[in-house]
């Protein structure tokens, strides 16, 4: 049985690459027929980052950082149970993610045309109806060797567009069990924060643009509604809900948590103590290239306006005491120890590893595909005069059109133990070499 099991899996595989494959030239197909006369970028493209070396342009990307006191946790804690982690939320991982082949075409249109995707899955339409997806990292994020002990782990962030007053605008997150590549499965944890000295929490109403998932910490952004810029949870302070239900908190019987089964509890915030035109960073991911490593941010700009956005980079700590947190001063003040501009406009995601940056354009109203650009900070590869090059991005069809890449990925998570690009976009969880960029950047 198992050796027919492990022929039937090999078969499986063989064809949802081709599938793949398949479909990547069929959308190459369909992107030579789009119209010039949507929007487009010129050749030259948006050129190379600006660096932002002025105090003034990085004084006001200064974060300050706060704790939830101990006893809070600790009394949250006694009320709900042992906390849990993230091995005993992979157990109920009761849910599947479907295979590419299995996903609708509409769901497939989500997909990039180039770099085509080397993995593809679909959310389920059933508990994903009226929730809008958004970041993604993973256990490479958090270990360099690509696992939280012995499980590789994919985080999916989504946010409830739907539903009661009372649970619009929640956020939750796809714990997804990426052990076997043939088969994802997953459960949802409910992201909250506490309150009452711990005596109760609420949940966090935020879009999940971003997620960073590095050591025992997950940094997760907040909405510009307030000065907090991001929340902070502990991956080992998982709590399991026992009450099964719309309402979040506490509630007769136990605790609820808006039909999820679990529940992260934030640990800390970072708020923008900047003046007021501080940035808030909408998306986040993490480079490993640098010394120590380094959360990257970056801010979104309208699709079609003239405002460049701001791209840059916080150290994290190396502190004991303070694993998975960013490095502060005595003040508790983080400063970003780069920053750039960057003229592309639209920026939903950004990526940096080594010299080059990474960042996504959100489709436009007329477009069905975004735009991925590779840009360097001030000059090209191989230019060791210093002078100014020009961006990359892939070509499809005609061309004067970018447009080949996803309609709207909001973060790129890389695993760098797997040399895989994560991201998603609509219903679809997908990878990519990071190779695979460079060489259609290139």
């Amino acid at each position: 049985m198992k050796q027919r099991g492990r022929h039937r899996r090999r078969r499986r595989g063989r064809a949802l690459r081709a599938f793949l494959s398949g479909t990547a030239l069929a959308l190459t197909a369909a992107a030579t027929m789009i119209s010039v006369s949507q929007a487009t970028v010129p050749d030259h493209g948006p050129g190379d980052l600006k660096p932002l070396t002025a105090s003034a342009d990085t004084a006001n990307l200064r974060l300050t950082e706060h704790r939830v006191p101990q006893a809070s946790l600790d009394r949250l804690a006694a009320g709900m149970g042992r906390p849990v982690g993230v091995g005993a939320v992979l157990a109920g991982a009761d849910r599947g993610l479907r295979d590419a082949i299995d996903c609708s075409a509409a769901e497939r249109r989500a997909l990039p045309v180039s770099p085509a995707a080397s993995r593809a899955y679909c959310w389920n339409t059933d508990d994903t109806e009226g929730w809008q997806p958004g970041a993604v990292t993973t256990s490479g994020d958090a270990d360099d060797d690509g696992t939280w002990g012995a499980n590789r782990v994919i985080l999916s962030g989504w946010s409830r567009t739907g539903g009661t007053a009372d649970g619009r605008g929640l956020a939750r997150v796809g714990f997804v069990n990426a052990g076997d590549l043939n088969h994802l499965s997953y459960t949802w944890a409910l992201l909250a924060v506490p309150v009452d000295d711990g005596r109760d929490y609420r949940g966090l109403v935020s879009h999940v643009s971003g997620m960073v998932w590095y050591q025992d910490k997950l940094l997760v952004t907040a909405d510009a509604g307030n000065r907090t810029a991001l929340y902070v949870y502990d991956m080992n302070r998982v709590q399991r809900a026992t009450v099964t239900g719309d309402a979040v908190g506490r509630v007769p019987g136990g605790w609820s948590a808006n039909g999820s089964r679990f529940v992260l509890p934030a640990i800390g915030s970072y708020e923008l103590s900047g003046g007021s035109d501080a940035p808030h960073p909408a998306t986040v991911s993490l480079d490993r290239s640098t010394a120590p490593d380094s959360l990257v941010a970056g801010e979104w700009t309208l699709d079609d306006g003239d405002r460049s956005a701001r791209l840059w980079r916080y150290p994290f700590s190396t502190a004991p005491g303070h694993e998975g947190l960013l490095a502060t001063d005595a003040t508790g003040r983080v400063r970003a120890s780069e920053a750039y501009e960057t003229k592309v406009t639209g920026v939903r995601g950004v990526l940096s590893y080594g010299a080059r940056w990474y960042v996504t354009r959100a489709a436009g109203q007329q477009d069905e595909h975004g735009t991925l650009w590779r840009q360097d900070a001030g000059k090209t590869d191989g230019q060791a005069d210093g002078k100014k090059g020009k961006a990359q991005a892939a070509v499809c069809g005609a061309k004067e059109t970018h447009d080949c890449w996803s309609p709207r990925t909001e973060s790129l998570s890389y695993w760098e133990a797997t040399g895989e690009v994560w991201t998603q976009s609509g219903r679809a969880l997908f990878a990519l070499p990071l190779t695979s960029i460079d060489r259609t950047t290139g």
